[in-house]
């Protein structure tokens, strides 16, 4: 456990992770449920995320626009997020109103009485909308699709429209009921606190123990690289390239931060240097990478105009190549390395990142480093590191592509230079 932050687990299950700085005079608050897009059937398809908007449209005590006027009166900020593993509430606020905050996000996460079901459901329904009208977000999603096949990972979190119009309220409910339980509930604060007042609160929160749904894992990917193309008749076309990465435990985690800033993760890096520096190819290039509980994804996308589609996936055939093939530089290595340092030390200045970390921690069973731990296995990293995990993450036997644009022939015969097997 981190020496700064300490954990409690109430009778009925509930983490408390807290973590003190005293040198501000705000709290993150957050209420994180293990319970995401990867534990839909098919038929449930949307329904984690569609929960989530349900969480803000009432409970026994307040009504939507009630909720949002107590935020505004304790002068709060407050989201909520879903992903494929976990889903949460948060807010930012006063170290004065912790009891009231508390208060409020714990009756919206566990006693939403699900109104204004119908035109909330229109809402989500523009939101999957306007998320088809954005190549360059809904692109990743079909990546993910060819990465992990008819899988709940190769499924979007916003799930299909026709369950978000039909699915009933009594469903929405008893998934609530069955994930939303005190074994599944992580409660994670960051700032000016006590973390005595929080574990008492969050004994108030779920005062009974509750076993929680099976947690559902997918098949295995399919072991070949795949192409899905979308045809848009789009100014652009845009592209991904990835491939099965490694998971949230995975030590390696800290090399391929510094794999990534070396590739397309700065703007310093040999993919945003050679694509859009120096020929002026793309606006928009990089890698990333996503964790889950026992895998993951290694990608990279660019957007380019239809007559650079094959100059543009030549260049990232090359540096894929080259990275696998060619040890990396110690200068290069070493401005990487402070890269990702640097990002590690700026978001210990937020108390939102700290608990969000933190959170992720607990919620996913991951060992809790300290800033300075985190620091050492970034400096721990070594050449041969990088070359191992490049040749195993952008081995072109593992890559599939996605891509969305007007000529799905043209992008096929591009993807060729970085994948041959893809041009088939």
């Amino acid at each position: 456990m981190n020496g700064s932050a300490r954990l409690t687990e109430t009778p009925s299950g509930v983490r408390v992770i807290t973590e003190e700085v005293p040198s501000v005079r705000s709290v993150a608050l957050g209420f994180w449920v293990r319970t995401g897009s990867r534990d839909e059937t098919p038929a449930q398809a949307g329904v984690s995320h569609f929960l989530e908007h349900l969480l803000f449209k009432g409970t026994p005590n307040y009504s939507a626009i009630e909720i949002s006027e107590r935020f505004d009166g304790l002068g709060a900020s407050f989201n909520a997020a879903t992903g494929k593993e976990s889903t949460h509430l948060y807010a930012r606020y006063l170290d004065e109103h912790t009891e009231q905050v508390f208060g409020l996000l714990g009756e919206m996460l566990l006693e939403s009485t699900f109104p204004e079901v119908d035109s909330e459901r229109e809402v989500v329904l523009e939101e999957i909308a306007m998320y088809e009208d954005e190549p360059s977000d809904r692109v990743h999603d079909y990546l993910a699709d060819a990465v992990f096949g008819d899988t709940p990972l190769g499924r979007r979190i916003l799930g299909r429209s026709e369950v978000i119009a039909t699915i009933p309220v009594p469903e929405i409910a008893e998934y609530h009921a069955g994930r939303y339980t005190g074994g599944n509930i992580v409660v994670a604060a960051a700032g000016s606190l006590d973390h005595e007042q929080i574990v008492a609160l969050a004994e108030r929160l779920v005062p009974e123990a509750g076993d929680g749904a099976e947690t559902l894992r997918p098949e295995q990917p399919p072991a070949d690289g795949r192409i899905v193309f979308a045809t848009k008749d789009t100014e652009q076309y845009h592209i991904c390239f990835g491939g099965p990465g490694i998971n949230r435990a995975d030590e390696r985690r800290f090399a391929l931060s510094v794999l990534d800033s070396i590739l397309g993760g700065s703007s310093s890096s040999r993919l945003f240097r050679e694509i859009r520096e120096q020929r002026g190819l793309a606006y928009s290039v990089g890698t990333y990478s996503e964790q889950y509980t026992e895998t993951g994804m290694a990608a990279l996308y660019v957007g380019t105009r239809e007559e650079n589609v094959e100059e543009a996936c030549s260049i990232i055939g090359t540096e894929l190549d080259r990275i696998r093939a060619v040890p990396v530089a110690p200068e290069e290595i070493d401005r990487a390395k402070e890269h990702v340092k640097g990002r590690l030390v700026l978001a210990e200045e937020s108390t939102a990142a700290r608990m969000s970390r933190i959170a992720r921690s607990v919620l996913h069973g991951i060992p809790l480093l300290t800033l300075d731990e985190m620091l050492a296995r970034v400096d721990a990293v070594e050449v041969d590191d990088l070359s191992e995990l490049a040749a195993e993450l952008y081995g072109p036997e593992r890559l599939s592509a996605a891509c969305v644009g007007r000529d799905e022939q043209r992008f096929r015969g591009a993807a060729g230079s970085v994948a041959e097997g893809l041009a088939a």
